[in-house]
């Protein structure tokens, strides 16, 4: 086709797009081009099922119908068994939200989430930055890093619990080496009891944090730690310019799953202190006063009441952090609006 036959079929086109549009102007080329692309065929709109079908099905069968159950059986006392029948409107969840117990794991669920940021955070950075150099044994200490990240919970918490009573091996050690004034119940004393759970909280999950920034050290570029030798810059001024503005994204995303996480926590604190002591020591989250007073207590219309207000502070958390926090990450990724005139 010529060069003039090709002109004369685009003429055509326009005007025949612009006879059906009433006579309206032709639309931009933009918009021509966003819709032949976004234009699927049957084929196409198959595939895309096939391909989105099963991962759809399982999120909602195992997501979302879940929580739109817990929230149905919350309007009722409901003994876990035959159906729901005594209909109590909003009185599960006034008394959640009046009593002093949840009101005091919810603020122990609060300090886990700001110190698990503050301790865990300048632990993983400073182990990354001296695993990010060359070193002897580099992969070892790696390893050995990471292990406690992957070790299940109730081992974690089964050795912390015995290593750590009034009569196990710390405060052994302690009086072997002279320092038996140092003991302490660390896990019944409400003064250390919360301390002691970050203790083990950091040196569980500190790898996980370390192999995350890692994998961000690894993707800042070498040439801009040159220039910066170049221009005389000292090592913490270089870490201080360079690496933590450009570890940036990668530490918002960090502290998103520990705050979720930290919201969530439940394990750890059932199988070290137990659904009678994690109360009286001040270390009670809102998962395990679900438990305690949920299943334990055979009120699971309570219990569901009590998870959908734990997915409600979850997801009002992490939508305010992805708006105001994640937004200058999430923003490059989405593809810019065209506008049609």
């Amino acid at each position: 086709m010529t060069i003039r036959e090709t002109q004369a079929t685009d003429t055509a086109a326009q005007a025949d797009l612009a006879q059906h549009d009433g006579g309206g102007a032709m639309p931009p080329p933009s918009a021509r081009r966003r819709s032949r692309s976004w234009g699927f065929g049957w084929t196409g709109r198959l595939e895309i099922a096939l391909l989105v079908g099963p991962a759809v099905i399982f999120f909602v069968g195992f997501v979302i119908f879940p929580v739109l159950m817990a929230a149905y059986y919350g309007f009722f006392s409901w003994q876990g068994y035959g159906p729901a029948t005594d209909f109590v409107g909003l009185k599960n969840y006034i008394t959640i939200l009046t009593d002093p117990t949840f009101l005091d794991a919810l603020g122990h669920n609060g300090f886990i989430v700001v110190f698990s940021i503050v301790l865990q955070g300048p632990v993983a950075i400073f182990l990354a930055l001296l695993l990010n150099r060359r070193m002897r044994g580099q992969s070892v200490i790696r390893v050995l890093i990471f292990v406690p990240y992957v070790i299940s919970e109730v081992v974690v918490g089964t050795g912390w619990s015995l290593m750590l009573q009034t009569d196990g091996a710390l405060n052994g050690l302690l009086e072997k080496i002279g320092l038996g004034n140092l003991a302490h119940d660390w896990l019944s004393d409400p003064n250390i009891a919360i301390w002691t759970l970050m203790v083990i909280l950091t040196w569980k999950y500190v790898g996980f944090a370390v192999i995350l920034f890692l994998a961000g050290l690894q993707g800042i570029p070498q040439e801009l730690y040159e220039a910066a030798a170049l221009d005389g810059a000292s090592y913490w001024q270089t870490q201080r310019r360079i690496t933590l503005p450009l570890l940036a994204p990668t530490l918002r995303i960090w502290a998103f799953l520990s705050v979720i996480g930290a919201l969530q926590l439940f394990d750890l604190v059932y199988i070290i202190w137990g659904q009678y002591v994690a109360s009286t020591a001040g270390t009670s989250t809102m998962a395990t006063y679900m438990v305690v007073n949920g299943r334990n207590a055979g009120n699971y219309g309570y219990g569901n009441a009590v998870a959908v207000v734990i997915f409600l502070i979850s997801l009002v958390i992490a939508l305010l952090y992805q708006r105001f926090v994640l937004r200058r990450d999430t923003a490059g990724a989405l593809t810019e609006r065209v506008k049609v005139r």
